[in-house]
């Protein structure tokens, strides 16, 4: 887990249901996640709360014998924050409020906080704030209730403009205002992509905290930012990178996740240009993660919404340092051997093995094979700049002749 450097941790509660839709095993992880995600918003989870239900409750999202039970929790542990593993309406959000009497995030909100957190560029503060006007347009109604009408009196009186009314013109002048800004930036983004001729662009992409950052510092010698946070990464890095004497460009891209929110996905369409225009994607796996095999059809359904999932794609499974599988005992008649138990070995020759020369196992903090991942890419971008000048051919050789010659 992450290191809890930060003494001033807001105390805070998990809060997942059950349903038909989610099992009790899916939850279990859906909030293993989240409670990631709450350490690197800077919280510390004291509890988590899950229940089981067909559907969640329309006012309070969950039962209101569960809700007593966390009421009376937040109470006697001085807890600041509760965190709900999916997104709550506005007046779901108001009712659970004034009930716990504390602040009250659903799952897209603390994602919108640590993009908030971790913007550092412009355009990536622009995204982020685009997509926090567009969450918070829907739920301005009751967070300003103090007053119903601008100003009274003496000829004030009539059909008067609410305040919420104002709000909301406010909010849409500035989503409006936002769009026209992130605009103005991807032409001068689309420019700069025009500027760099025809080299051949290779896009990292995969779940977030796979190891992204890491493997692009090893590859370009650069000094990305990498950290084993979620969302490390928000401002898109493009390097150029030499193998042998091949010169192409390397992207390094805003990580994916479950659940991810609808309004984050359509402010950073603009920022996935990157991968659109990419000749080659390096899809990167955290092979040590339990359900790493879900996080790949995640990231798979994100690229088929940016239309980038017909791109040639090497699958490179990161972290088989990290791997271990679950101890099983032969002699167990009563376990079931699941892929949980599986070996490095035995899960190359399972579907991966359909992948073929197109599945690679590294770890790019250890740098283990990542010769064997230099070559693959050497071959794959050589054929693709070939293919664009053909008369270079000559000039890259193959990779083991190259070898061979030093």
């Amino acid at each position: 887990m992450i290191e809890k450097k930060d003494i001033s941790l807001e105390k805070t509660v998990l809060i997942g249901v059950v349903t038909r839709e989610q099992n009790e095993e899916q939850s279990d992880e859906y909030l293993d996640e989240l409670e990631f995600l709450t350490y690197t918003a800077g919280g510390q989870v004291l509890k988590r709360f899950t229940q089981k239900m067909d559907m969640p409750n329309p006012k309070t999202f969950i039962g209101s014998g569960k809700m007593n039970e966390v009421q009376e929790y937040i109470e006697n542990n001085n807890i600041g924050t509760a965190i709900f593993d999916d997104e709550l309406s506005s007046a779901q959000e108001r009712n659970i409020s004034k009930i716990l009497g504390c602040k009250v995030l659903d799952r897209t909100n603390l994602i919108l906080d640590i993009f908030a957190q971790r913007a550092t560029t412009s355009y990536a503060r622009t995204q982020v704030e685009l997509a926090q006007c567009e969450y918070l347009l829907p739920r301005l109604k009751g967070m300003w209730t103090h007053l119903e009408r601008q100003k009274g009196g003496i000829g004030m009186r009539g059909p008067g403009e609410t305040e919420i009314e104002t709000d909301r013109r406010i909010v849409r002048d500035k989503i409006a205002l936002l769009k026209a800004k992130i605009k103005t930036i991807d032409k001068q983004m689309a420019v700069q992509r025009g500027n760099r001729g025809k080299m051949v662009r290779v896009a990292l992409v995969g779940y977030t905290n796979v190891g992204k950052s890491t493997l692009m510092n090893v590859i370009s010698k650069s000094d990305v930012f990498a950290e084993n946070k979620l969302f490390a990464t928000l401002d898109t890095t493009v390097r150029k990178v030499v193998i042998q004497n091949l010169p192409f460009l390397l992207t390094d891209t805003v990580g994916f996740i479950r659940k991810l929110p609808t309004q984050l996905v359509e402010s950073f369409k603009s920022t996935l240009d990157e991968v659109r225009e990419a000749d080659l994607l390096l899809h990167i796996v955290d092979i040590s993660h339990p359900n790493f095999e879900e996080h790949i059809e995640s990231v798979n359904k994100i690229l088929g919404e940016i239309d980038s999932s017909n791109k040639p794609t090497i699958m490179v499974f990161n972290k088989i340092d990290a791997y271990q599988a679950e101890p099983f005992d032969d002699d167990d008649l009563v376990t079931e051997r699941t892929s949980l138990h599986y070996s490095l070995e035995e899960w190359k020759k399972t579907w991966m093995n359909r992948v073929g020369n197109n599945a690679l196992f590294i770890s790019a903090l250890n740098k283990k094979n990542i010769d064997v991942f230099k070559k693959r890419v050497y071959d794959e971008v050589r054929e693709i700049h070939v293919t664009r000048f053909p008369y270079n051919s000559f000039l890259y050789p193959d990779y083991s002749e190259e070898e061979e010659e030093e």
